[in-house]
């Protein structure tokens, strides 16, 4: 008989039922079979709203503890489990619902109208349900009463687990189907590379609607059965109070620098703590060393993506280099290669492409884009440049799809660009990252007017927080006289970068 490859089944298999599972400073603390029980609500739940394996559940909420119920009773009953940033705008919602096919959408109760207005035009939905931080809402009521055991449907490695979505360089957002096999393969992985163990504390301060969050941290706590501290978001006073005890604590580079602010971080606060990781976003080597001097502790970078998961990190023995997120993943094939594909050697930099179970296999019914997507042999082009040096570690130069990432969230100036050239006063207009000391980078737009018009930065930034998600709103909207244009026609945003780079008074290291 074959194995469940389903990935609530592998984690299960670990569980020690009456060892603690999750605390929080407001809530409960709650055991393994605890987990058992309310995600067996969850996933009974669904199916008794007539959902099947397979059909989309979309979920636009607040991190809770409800809502990690709901994702891992997703996976239970087979359904794929699309979780969408709540700052989203209507229009941004519209799209992912249509796209995804959602059959359920739950939501926060205040979200409940920008919800309602987003999902009019999705054929596929067949029910709204609420779910608010506390465990409140038309779907907690439906689920309270539910029966505590639910037989975890059986699936395979091929199956999809999740959906998630990430903005092309065309600016129109693209799915990502991960298989219970991509996130189970990256788990397992995470798990053996980090020593994640039932000895463990997990501080999780992150977000639970990115990949970070739920999975990269996640995934190989519930497969070691660790301990899991849950804080609804990340706050540096919170963090500070809630570290001592923590063994691991995962989170974005605009986390660490913020600590680094507080003048009650430093070892002490931190002593029981066995590694702090970064991802997400470029890590500075400023704060890779400012960590080190005031906390003895050298941050672990590691380097992933949504269609891949994690495909390198620095050893947890061994060096962790600065600038570098190390090398792959014992199942990951990673190679440089040229534009031409030829792979290239230690030191030359090129196209980073990857190999692997942990592997998505295409973007969401967008079958034309394989070609684009996957090497002829079958290795993912991640879009990323780097090189490999001669110890094996990876050091990544630059994203050749012209990425921002802005405090670990994708920002692609396509999506940013469309907008702002729909203003009255815009001729010409380009978006692009520049350091920034909290971020990371910070989203900045340049524009030409029009011959006889005036652009206005303070209404341009108050008209684009109604159409964009505010992470991708620009910090800057600077009026320049000209764009600066290649032979081609193309905005050379380099030139672009090197005049703005300065702007926030930070520079990246050299």
């Amino acid at each position: 008989m074959t194995a469940n490859a389903n990935l609530f089944a592998r984690f299960e298999a670990g569980f020690v039922r009456d060892a603690c599972f999750l605390e929080s400073a407001h809530t409960p603390t709650h055991t393994y079979r605890d987990l058992d029980a309310w995600t067996a609500r969850a996933a009974n739940t669904l199916v008794e709203l007539g959902l099947r394996p397979g059909d989309r559940v979309s979920v636009i909420a607040e991190k809770s503890i409800g809502a990690l119920w709901l994702f891992l009773g997703c996976l239970r009953a087979g359904c794929i489990y699309q979780p969408l940033n709540p700052s989203y705008t209507e229009n941004e919602l519209s799209f992912f619902l249509t796209d995804a096919g959602s059959r359920l959408v739950i939501c926060d109760p205040a979200l409940a109208s920008r919800v309602g207005a987003a999902s009019i035009d999705c054929s596929e939905l067949e029910h709204v349900l609420t779910l608010d931080p506390q465990g409140q809402g038309s779907l907690a009521e439906l689920w309270r009463d539910a029966d505590p055991n639910f037989e975890t449907a059986t699936s395979s490695t091929e199956d999809i687990a999740a959906l998630l979505y990430s903005s092309g360089t065309t600016g129109r957002p693209k799915g990502i189907p991960l298989t219970h096999g991509n996130l189970y393969t990256n788990a397992v992985d995470l798990m053996k590379t980090w020593a994640f163990s039932k000895a463990d504390v997990l501080l999780h301060v992150l977000p639970i609607y990115h990949v970070h969050g739920l999975f990269v941290v996640l995934g190989p706590a519930l497969l070691a059965g660790m301990r899991v501290r849950f804080l609804s978001r990340f706050d540096p006073e919170a963090v500070i109070e809630a570290l001592p005890g923590a063994t691991i604590m995962a989170g974005v580079p605009t986390y660490y620098t913020r600590l680094l602010r507080s003048t009650a971080f430093g070892r002490e606060t931190c002593a029981s703590v066995r590694v702090f990781i970064s991802g997400s976003a470029p890590l500075s080597e400023a704060t890779f060393r400012r960590f080190y001097e005031r906390t003895g502790h050298t941050i672990l970078e590691r380097y992933g993506m949504t269609e891949t998961g994690i495909n390198n990190s620095n050893p947890l023995s061994g060096a962790r280099k600065p600038g570098s997120v190390g090398p792959p993943l014992p199942d990951v094939s990673l190679r440089i290669a040229d534009d031409a594909g030829a792979p290239l050697g230690v030191t030359e930099i090129g196209n980073i492409e990857v190999q692997g179970g942990n592997v998505f296999s295409g973007y969401w019914r967008l079958p034309e884009t394989h070609a684009e997507a996957f090497t002829n042999d079958g290795f993912f082009r991640t879009g990323d440049q780097g090189y490999l040096d001669d110890d094996g570690y990876l050091f990544i130069v630059g994203r050749s799809k012209d990425m921002i990432i802005s405090g670990g969230l994708n920002v692609y100036p396509k999506e940013v660009e469309r907008e702002i050239e729909s203003f009255a006063a815009v001729d010409e207009v380009a978006v692009f990252g520049v350091p920034h000391d909290d971020y990371g980078e910070a989203v900045v737009a340049v524009v030409v007017e029009k011959d006889g018009a005036q652009f206005d930065e303070a209404d341009a930034i108050d008209a684009l927080k109604v159409k964009l998600a505010g992470y991708k709103v620009p910090k800057r909207m600077l009026v320049i006289d000209e764009m600066p244009f290649n032979s081609m026609g193309k905005v050379q945003k380099s030139r672009l970068r090197d005049r703005f780079n300065d702007l926030f008074g930070c520079r990246t290291s050299a």
